[in-house]
């Protein structure tokens, strides 16, 4: 596959569909309103792009969503060959198919939302899912896309390892394949009813325990989620001590969570994640303190778990550490230790 790749604007909101109030979408990219994406257009026809999709709840999928996009706008609408959902197989080859969708009609310019097998809006999607079992949705192509401006389907940037694939005569890994990063490829999930009462909790650890003037420290920050129901749009925020320099963090999500707004980052934190009960989302943290720093180091992450779940507990959702330097520890009590 050829890969051509320009930067775009792309407005991620200008879905076809609208979602119901216990719906959630599972992405793995992090394009929002007006931010950046890459036009891939170097497929041809029968070629595919798949993303992998982890459920943050039981229920059942009800629509598939992708960004179609060219160069310059307003191109002809492109009816490709299918989309295709299964189970995950073992990455980089998918499982069983679940369902297709032949024929999709793409838009350019919109994220193209599809919720019937049919024209006719006659047959719904709806495949059963169960919280923390993980998906494969293919796009498949039948036209080439416009070597020189597309459309065609887009990817953010920080392709994450595990969740993309490219087919063309098997599947591949498109990370390994330099695909710039995550395909815009997403799951609408309709979600059982069940408890919105969520459990978020976060925590935090320092290395070293003591910091040196000009030399490296690091943070650890876990967010965990003890339920009883899941915690889809919680807001993450550590604005770090002005002695904190170069700082750099790297959001890893196990169990069903997602990094939702951005998987890698500098400076300081203010970004969204999903947690399904028992999951977790860390993020490692590394800088250098500042030469001349004194006193006390003090570091505050907190978490704000948003709509539709509420927290249970708030009395956990901040974690405060204050970190010494290590003369503190050499000249206690006036000698050496």
């Amino acid at each position: 596959m050829r890969s051509t790749v320009w930067l775009v604007c792309v407005s991620a909101s200008l879905c076809c569909g609208l979602g119901q109030a216990n719906e959630v979408t599972l992405q793995n990219d992090s394009l929002t309103d007006n931010s950046q994406g890459s036009i891939l257009p170097g497929f041809a026809a029968n070629e595919a792009a798949a993303t992998w999709l982890t459920s943050s709840c039981t229920g059942k999928i009800v629509a598939v969503d992708v960004l179609w996009r060219s160069l310059f706008g307003g191109a002809t609408q492109s009816v490709e060959k299918s989309i295709d959902i299964y189970d995950a197989g073992i990455f980089p080859d998918t499982g069983n198919l679940l369902l297709s969708i032949q024929g999709p009609a793409m838009t350019d310019g919109v994220i193209n939302e599809f919720r019937y097998l049919d024209e006719q809006q006659t047959i719904p999607i709806s495949i059963p899912v169960t919280q923390g079992s993980t998906y494969a949705i293919a796009f498949s192509f039948a036209n080439p896309p416009d070597q020189t401006q597309g459309p065609s389907i887009v990817a953010d940037t920080g392709c994450q390892q595990g969740k993309n694939a490219l087919f063309s005569d098997a599947w591949y890994s498109s990370c390994l394949l330099g695909v710039s990063g995550d395909w815009v490829i997403r799951a609408v999930v309709d979600c059982e009813n069940v408890s919105s009462n969520a459990d978020v909790a976060i925590s935090m650890t320092t290395t070293p325990d003591l910091y040196t003037q000009g030399s490296a420290f690091a943070y650890t920050i876990i967010l965990t989620n003890a339920g009883p129901g899941a915690a889809a749009n919680t807001t993450v925020v550590d604005v770090f001590p002005a002695a904190y320099t170069n700082v750099l963090w790297q959001c890893t999500a196990t169990g069903g969570a997602a990094c939702t707004s951005a998987v890698s980052g500098s400076g300081s934190i203010a970004g969204s994640v999903s947690l399904p009960v028992g999951s977790q989302v860390s993020y490692a943290v590394s800088g250098i303190v500042a030469g001349g720093t004194m006193g006390l180091l003090t570091n505050s992450a907190t978490a704000v778990v948003g709509n539709p779940a509420t927290d249970s507990d708030s009395t956990n959702n901040t974690a405060t550490l204050e970190t010494g330097p290590i003369s503190d520890r050499i000249f206690a009590n006036d000698f050496e230790q």
